[in-house]
């Protein structure tokens, strides 16, 4: 069964690529994200990351935050969901009319990864770039689940009827940047990790044929505590283990931002951290990336505005089985010769960023963390995240929520988002 249905998924994408085979498309650009949006597309989630926190309900705030901004674009991975999420949206928004739900295959929430990458053609249309995916480097790319996923962007493509320009390197949406002017920042470990046949030249040509770029900046490595969970779990200030939670090994959306094309908001390590090792190896990552910022000029030749963004304080959390997060982890070969303690209760580290936000017209979405009974000092973290994100989007109306939910499963709101630009 599952060889038919690999057939038959390879004879669907057959199909679809030769139907935008008729015509030569030239990218002009992708538009950057703080620039005028027509729709955010998210992924009804179909089940939670670890019971007892919803998903669901952070998708609820988001569309909520969004519904009177923007049209909001809803897909459900089948039938049933959908009717699932009809009954859901409809009572909760009154059939919106900026409102629209749509069945896609899918498997994840994670739409910015797979989902539709827009960028403007020369004739001044809407295409999408379509890049080749592993599920972040956890599968290969004919695994029948991670097919499903990699469709994703070329259904959305024949539902808009616009056309696809493909390539067969792989690259997720999380770990691309641009300014809308041409430049485009990328990290380095991810993309060479995701495509160890390709040399830089090749995936800045790839790049620049896919989405119009000029230049390409590749800062070195991501968060700690974004790191690949086969790699094996992280060592804590205690000597204990922390697992990670189906990471990417160091998407640049978790810590380094354009916030108008001239201007970078990149994360920064607080001094009162540093007595925690994965903190601390995260420090020395974000000062090297600084540097390389600093020595960095835009696609015009001109350097760059850098703004610091603190890192929220670690969020670490307890998962057993049932968890869906842990049934997954469980099943990894780890690198590090780490043998998995089935059955016990796991301490696991979210994906805890103040960078991945989602920037839309009106609305810029934050993450926050502190919950009653923490450290004074995350919720002082988040109040100081917040002022930031006012002080760099005057215009927009700034919304904090509390995403700890999506973190457990490897990603945050903009992970889970992707914004659809308004191309007259």
């Amino acid at each position: 069964m599952r060889v038919l249905l690999t057939l038959l998924i390879c004879t669907l994408i057959s199909c679809s690529t030769e139907s935008n085979k008729s015509e030569t498309w030239t990218v002009a650009r992708q538009p950057a994200e703080f620039e005028k949006l027509d729709a955010v597309w998210l992924i009804w989630p179909p089940t939670e990351h670890k019971n007892g926190e919803s998903v669901r309900d952070v998708t609820l705030s988001v569309i909520e935050s969004l519904i009177t901004d923007l049209n909001v674009i809803i897909t459900c991975g089948d039938s049933q969901l959908c009717d699932e999420t009809r009954e859901v949206l409809n009572l909760r928004f009154k059939e919106s009319q900026n409102l629209t739900i749509q069945e896609i295959p899918s498997v994840e929430i994670w739409a910015r990864d797979m989902g539709p990458t827009f960028v403007e053609t020369s004739d001044g249309k809407m295409a999408i770039a379509d890049f080749n995916f592993n599920a972040w480097g956890y599968t290969d790319t004919l695994n029948v689940d991670t097919k499903t996923e990699e469709m994703y962007d070329t259904r959305v493509a024949d539902l808009l009827n616009i056309p696809v320009i493909s390539t067969s390197m792989i690259s997720e949406g999380g770990n691309r940047e641009v300014n809308g002017k041409g430049t485009l920042m990328v990290t380095e470990s991810v993309e060479q990790g995701r495509n160890p046949h390709l040399s830089k030249e090749q995936m800045e040509n790839e790049y620049k044929r896919l989405l119009g770029v000029e230049k390409v900046i590749w800062l070195s490595q991501g968060l700690v505590e974004d790191s690949h969970t086969f790699l094996g779990p992280l060592k804590r200030a205690d000597g204990s283990d922390a697992y990670t939670v189906v990471t990417t090994n160091g998407h640049i959306d978790e810590f380094a931002r354009f916030i108008n094309d001239s201007t970078v908001l990149l994360a920064q390590v607080d001094s009162s951290d540093f007595d925690d090792p994965i903190a601390y190896e995260s420090h020395l990552r974000m000062e090297e990336n600084y540097q390389i910022l600093l020595d960095e000029t835009d696609q015009e030749g001109d350097p760059f505005h850098i703004i610091r963004m603190p890192l929220p304080k670690a969020m670490f959390t307890e998962m057993a089985p049932g968890d869906y997060v842990y049934d997954y982890i469980q099943t990894l070969d780890y690198q590090d010769g780490t043998t998995f303690p089935k059955g016990d209760t796991i301490t696991v580290i979210a994906a805890a960023s103040y960078l991945n936000f989602l920037i839309t017209n009106s609305v810029v979405i934050g993450q926050k963390y502190w919950r009653e009974g923490m450290d004074e000092e995350v919720r002082l973290r988040d109040e100081n995240a917040k002022n930031i994100l006012e002080s760099v989007f005057p215009t927009r109306k700034v919304i904090m929520l509390d995403a700890l939910a999506v973190n457990l499963g490897g990603g945050g709101i903009h992970c889970f988002s992707m914004q659809q630009p308004k191309i007259e």
